[in-house]
């Protein structure tokens, strides 16, 4: 089975939900604890808050498997995102609790690592780059939107409360200084949310290793705090207010496709 879906769109954006599955294998589940099986920090409902962009033009892509089993944002030899700050890994051990995934002793090991980056991690990225190129090569030129969302807080990796939209660049980097300057208008043109550029949340390693300006390729990251579409702790999706979150994706959208 593919381990992913690729819906292809016409317009020039690619957006892409590497957090969004929250499927785990039956042999990988049964050395869990508990708690870890539901897949608590999933970016829940995104593929709901970004269904609208497809009527947009755009692509999106998305995979089926919890980031527990292999995180697709993490570099495939478990390079380190923010060295000497907390985060999760490649194939994480720990919930952003602090708690253990696995029961001791059953951590996967280099063997077990090594294959889930073979049969989930790479097919992904295949896709995501083939589909970027296909898009550049139709329009000569191609914004990729990584989709996240997190629980406002969460301690292990930042202090206090999340900014509602937290937009990353990996601090200018992975997008033309226009596009990052228009995106950011538009978060300062809102009151309903609060927002970052380049805060805690600089972008994971697709926006850094895909978004390259210079050859034609815009990434993004956008981090969402979940508080604003869903109820944090039953992870009910809340369509009202989701509602108004789309609004503002929405315009931020309409920006890359300007």
């Amino acid at each position: 089975m593919t381990p992913y879906t690729l819906h292809r769109g016409t317009a020039p954006l690619l957006i892409s939900l590497p957090h969004n599955g929250s499927a785990i294998p039956d042999d990988v589940a049964a050395r869990m604890k508990r708690p870890a099986r539901r897949s608590p920090d999933t970016d829940w409902h995104v593929a709901e808050l970004y269904d609208f962009a497809r009527a947009m033009g755009a692509s999106v892509i998305k995979p089926f498997a919890s980031r527990y089993v292999v995180d697709l944002n993490r570099p495939a030899d478990g390079h380190p995102l923010y060295p000497g700050q907390n985060e999760t890994g490649l194939v994480p051990t720990q919930l952003f609790s602090g708690e253990a995934i696995y029961r001791p002793g059953a951590e996967p090991d280099a063997d077990e690592i090594a294959d889930r980056v073979k049969r989930w991690w790479k097919p992904y990225h295949a896709a995501l780059l083939d589909e970027l190129r296909r898009l550049r090569k139709l329009h000569g030129r191609v914004v990729l939107w990584e989709g996240h969302s997190i629980r406002s807080h969460v301690p292990m990796l930042f202090e206090g409360r999340l900014p509602d939209f937290n937009l990353g660049t990996a601090d200018g980097a992975s997008c033309s200084p226009a596009l990052q300057a228009r995106l950011a208008a538009v978060l300062d043109a809102q009151g309903d949310y609060t927002h970052a550029v380049n805060g805690r949340f600089k972008g994971g390693y697709i926006t850094r290793h895909y978004g390259r300006p210079d050859e034609g390729i815009d990434a993004v990251q956008l981090e969402l705090a979940q508080l604003n579409y869903m109820d944090e702790d039953t992870f009910e999706y809340l369509p009202k207010q989701a509602a108004n979150v789309q609004m503002v994706i929405g315009d931020l959208l309409k920006v890359c496709l300007g």
